[in-house]
């Protein structure tokens, strides 16, 4: 007889922690007390026919477990205990499909219903569920007389099936020995392949994790038996010249020791396979100059990620190495798409969701080095790591204020507070810039909220303008110090930080510390704001001049609007023409140039070609389309040589894109001047309330 799986988990239960109750196995596994009773007459009855002592259950709810019960299932027969136990569904089809890729003969329906102990009519739906796997991998189960059931499709999609299965099946705790003969491999052939892996091993000077040393006998063993029975790879995308300078190639030979005329496609494959196999250890790692490319990449993402984690990493070089060893690897998997689509997100805890969500942010350079986005699946291993390597320094971000921005005026005014906050609180969290649609679904952790609009909150919420001028930047950093931690910023003692750095460092010269030190305590904030003031704001009718401004009916493209547009400022000498492309490049990517319904302000960077502050105008009377979404009349160029001398031009504007009658009247002018009228209005507060 055979246990149900309900019962084999029961049993696993009772095994593992004899102490346990009667109630607690059924609030576990959600059963009433009868189904409770049903699969414990069930255990016994089994136990019965293994002649082993049946387990007894008290009055108070515990169980009276005999020692030869325990003997038994811990030693070597529990292969066969779990063997005699019925298969999941998820197990059964998963084996099935290991016998698609790996079977030596013709299959039958009887040779799934033989293997997998199970009805015709339950292998013909496991089958159908099958496909709806394979669907991902664009392989199809096909019957005929002749051959019986075969997979069919690309060699190279089934190969990354028979790699992933082989790792699925033994993650669900199929017994080698199950797997063996499904697969019909022998115990010899696993030993001999464990030895070559080991040969291997030495000659890379490297140790694969356990988790791979388990699969990687099944895999060559099932891969070389493919090549054997004729299934040979077609020509893919794997280049000859990236793999076979390294000695992951040179290797191979270990495989194909007793092997003759193995084709060169699949010595590529076997070494990507090599090159794609996590390692816990290697000797020499930073060799070949794939990796050296890497570590400049890693440590620009570990850059982004201190900045928007605001932690300080420690012992950075051995880091650097740690994510190396898993990065070199998921180089080729993500590559080569290859990474195996494993959902570990339900196991993850609230502070590791949070570091995912700023790794996410910070990994732009791995992707641009790649050339592709970087699933999920390997953000999340880097974030393991990365959050283990903070533990061990005893960085949490559960210490550290979470905040979140708040914006209903659009993704751009949002993202520019979002900025601007971020530099006024760097001990701070930023976690997102959000409209309130988003808001109100947000699912990560944050304790402060900032908004220019009250939100109905249980957490602490600081009303804020999306720009703020140095004044008002100062009230609030002082009000959220305050309520956050009860004190002002500038209470502060020279002597005390002079204590603290003395802890720290070496100071040359304390005397001189101690007085710059206490100026700047004792600074005059007032004084500082005044000439902030005082210093002239650059006004938006100052910057998009009359001869700056180009009228148009339409133009056949985007990329043409925006090289248009930023004509007058290319004939001036205040940006270059490789401003202007990168401008080009950007938006492409960058939606969030929209600053609202039919005007939108391409940009780039200040290196990227600037010479001198300045904005430009394209004035479209029929617009032209900004992807499907967006269609757009007026095209603003901006070019900005820092962070501040461009805002208060952009907050005028910004004044200009809230005012769906201010842009009606741009779209319909007639003229330049009375475009340039306008402007001059939304650059003088006081007329343009006059005007309301």
């Amino acid at each position: 007889m055979s246990l149900d799986e309900r019962s084999k988990n029961i049993l696993d239960e009772l095994v593992s922690n004899p102490s346990i109750t009667s109630t607690t196995l059924e609030n576990k596994y959600s059963l009433t007390r009868r189904q409770l009773g049903y699969s414990f007459s069930k255990i016994n009855d089994w136990l019965t026919s293994k002649n082993l002592p049946a387990i007894e259950r008290t009055r108070k709810g515990y169980f009276i477990i005999d020692q030869s019960v325990f003997t038994n299932l811990n030693s070597e027969d529990e292969h066969a205990f779990v063997e005699m136990t019925v298969l999941t569904e998820t197990q059964r089809i998963y084996l099935l499909m290991m016998m698609l890729v790996s079977s030596k003969e013709e299959l039958s329906l009887n040779h799934f219903t033989v293997e997998l102990e199970i009805s015709k009519n339950t292998v013909l739906n496991d089958l159908k569920q099958a496909q709806s796997y394979l669907n991902e991998y664009d392989l199809t189960i096909r019957y005929s007389r002749r051959s019986g059931y075969i997979l069919e499709g690309k060699e190279f999609q089934i190969r990354k099936l028979l790699i992933n299965v082989t790792y699925q099946l033994l993650q669900m705790n199929v017994t080698d020995r199950k797997l063996m003969k499904v697969a019909s491999i022998e115990a010899e052939e696993i030993d001999e392949f464990n030895q070559r892996i080991f040969t291997l091993e030495n000659k890379l000077n490297i140790k694969f994790t356990d988790e791979k040393m388990a699969t990687m006998p099944y895999i060559l063993i099932l891969i070389l038996r493919r090549i054997e029975q004729g299934h040979d790879l077609q020509i893919f995308s794997i280049k000859y010249e990236e793999l076979s300078h390294t000695k992951e190639y040179l290797a191979t030979e270990t495989i194909f020791q007793d092997k003759t005329q193995i084709p060169v496609q699949e010595r590529l494959f076997f070494t990507l396979h090599l090159l794609t196999t996590n390692v816990y250890w290697s000797e020499y790692l930073t060799e070949d100059e794939a990796t050296q490319q890497l570590i400049p990449v890693i440590d620009n993402m570990l850059r982004l990620f201190e900045k928007s984690a605001c932690v300080y990493l420690q012992d950075r070089e051995q880091l650097v190495n740690k994510l190396l060893q898993h990065i070199k690897p998921a180089y080729y998997r993500i590559k080569y798409q290859l990474t195996e689509t494993i959902d570990i997100q339900g196991a993850l805890n609230k502070e590791i969701k949070e570091l995912q969500h700023l790794v996410k942010r910070s990994v732009g350079p791995l992707k641009d080095f790649i050339g592709t986005d970087i699933p999920e699946s390997e953000i999340i291993y880097i974030t393991m790591l990365i959050g283990g390597w903070m533990r061990r320094q005893g960085e949490s971000l559960d210490k550290k204020t979470k905040a979140i921005v708040v914006c209903p005026q659009g993704v751009s005014v949002s993202r520019l507070m979002f900025s601007e906050l971020s530099e006024l609180f760097p001990g701070f969290v930023f976690m997102d810039s959000l409209s309130v649609r988003e808001f109100l679904n947000y699912e990560l952790e944050y304790d402060i909220v900032f908004s220019p609009t009250y939100l109905e909150t249980e957490k602490k919420l600081f009303l804020s303008k999306p720009f703020l001028s140095e004044e008002e930047k100062y009230r609030l950093r002082k009000q959220v110090m305050l309520e956050l931690h009860g004190y002002i910023p500038n209470h502060l003692n020279a002597q005390h930080l002079i204590d603290i750095v003395k802890n720290h460092a070496d100071i040359q010269n304390e005397a001189a510390l101690s007085e710059e030190l206490q100026r700047y305590i004792e600074r005059d904030e007032e004084s500082s704001v005044s000439q902030a003031v005082r210093s002239k704001d650059i006004n938006l009718d100052e910057l998009i001049t009359p001869g700056n401004i180009k009228l148009r009916d339409s133009v056949p493209s985007w990329e043409e609007a925006v090289r248009l547009s930023a004509r007058p400022l290319l004939e001036q000498g205040k940006v270059e023409r490789e401003y202007v492309e990168s401008m080009i490049r950007r938006s492409n990517e960058d939606p969030y140039i929209v600053i609202g319904s039919s005007i939108a302000i391409p940009h780039a960077a200040p290196d990227e070609g600037v010479n001198e502050v300045s904005m430009s105008m394209l004035r479209l009377k029929k617009g032209v389309n900004f992807t499907a979404d967006y269609r757009i009349n007026l095209i603003i160029v901006i070019a900005a040589v820092d962070k501040q001398q461009h805002i208060h031009a952009l907050m005028q504007l910004m004044k200009l894109a809230s005012s769906e009658k201010g842009k009606q009247r741009i779209i319909n002018a007639g003229t330049v001047q009375e475009i340039y009228e306008i402007l001059k209005l939304y650059s003088n507060e006081k007329e343009l309330e006059n005007t309301k």
